[in-house]
């Protein structure tokens, strides 16, 4: 690869991030590579992060600061940064993440030796905010051997592992080509920009790893409260069932997703009795309707063999049966072992 087409271009997406945006792009003008551009996209902020990010730009012409007309959520955010990216490689960075120093040279130094190679990964540490032990503040998300090693996945390697247990993370530089092709999926405020993730897999070449680590800053306190957009992970996990179908995808890939999404279905329907008594009736209702329209886009065939060996997991596609079944089973978890709700979203 010649070397003035190593340009890496940064996606930011800032929304009252003012308490964390500046170690964000501190860490992006630190780079050991020089060619770069940090495209910030200030998604109506109503702190001070816009401030600070013009104030950014005025000191540095790598900096370049976007922003939307409404509060429209990370992915059409990114979507907007995305089509005034000038490099031919781009990647993303959350507003109260960063990167290690080298993290982009090491990323553009595996493109450099394989040409083939169109997703580039990064080792991801998450970072516990507020963690007081030291030896738990940072947790290393751990990758496939093979490109610990570093070997390579296939496009079909990576999707599957992708869509098996995230086996394969969702942050890594690509090429801005690649990703002018597939934007960010915006079919629903959140997780539906996850779906990009899996797509970009299969439409590469090869997938790799190096060794820059991405910094990802974890809110444990945010994690269990409540928010009417969690429910949106059934939508979007639909939106990328749709696709893989359009993509013809092997059907044990698709196979696997629907077992993964049916298992988040089962989990946020769960989710739903547990907040229903203190949902507003106007949420209450647009939850059940939402509950009720992707019940029935599963099929008992893809479903059956999970299905039938897994308690509390059936597939009833009739919603007053489905809905005793689920209640009956939360009452056995809570008289038999006494948890609740104790199954984390795939």
């Amino acid at each position: 690869m010649n070397t003035e087409n190593r340009g890496v271009a940064v996606l930011v997406a800032a929304y009252n991030a003012e308490s964390t945006i500046r170690q964000c792009i501190d860490s992006l003008l630190h780079q050991t590579i020089g060619d770069i551009e940090v495209v910030c996209i200030n998604d109506c902020s109503t702190d001070g992060t816009l401030d600070i990010l013009q104030e950014y730009a005025s000191k540095d012409h790598r900096v370049i600061v976007l922003s939307t007309e409404v509060n429209s959520g990370q992915a059409i955010a990114r979507n907007i940064g995305l089509q005034n990216v000038r490099k031919p490689f781009v990647c993303m960075v959350d507003a109260d993440d960063w990167l290690s120093a080298d993290a982009l040279e090491t990323a553009m130094n595996v493109f450099d030796q394989y040409p083939q190679t169109d997703c580039v990964l990064f080792r991801l540490m998450k970072f516990f905010d507020g963690e007081k032990d030291v030896d738990k503040c940072i947790i290393e998300y751990s990758l496939p051997q093979k490109l610990v090693d570093g070997g390579c996945l296939t496009g079909k390697e990576a999707i599957r592992m992708s869509i098996d247990g995230w086996q394969l993370h969702g942050l890594y530089v690509t090429r801005t080509e690649l990703h002018r092709q597939i934007p960010f999926d915006t079919t629903t405020r959140l997780y539906s920009d996850d779906n990009t993730t899996h797509l970009h897999f299969l439409h590469s070449r090869e997938v790799r790893a190096c060794q820059g680590k991405y910094f990802y800053r974890q809110h444990p306190s945010m994690t269990s409260r409540f928010n009417i957009h969690h429910f949106d992970l059934i939508e979007a996990n639909c939106s990328l069932k749709l696709k893989l179908v359009a993509e013809k995808v092997d059907e044990d890939v698709i196979s696997c997703f629907e077992q993964r999404r049916w298992c988040n279905f089962v989990v946020m329907y769960r989710t739903y009795l547990k907040h229903k008594s203190n949902m507003d009736e106007g949420v209450r209702h647009e939850v059940e309707r939402r509950l009720q329209v992707m019940l029935k886009t599963f099929s008992g065939k893809e479903l059956r063999s999970m299905t039938s060996s897994k308690p509390g997991y059936w597939l009833l596609q009739n919603t007053k049966a489905f809905d005793i079944q689920q209640k009956m089973y939360m009452i056995y978890k809570r008289l038999f072992d006494g948890s609740y709700i104790s199954e984390q979203l795939a």
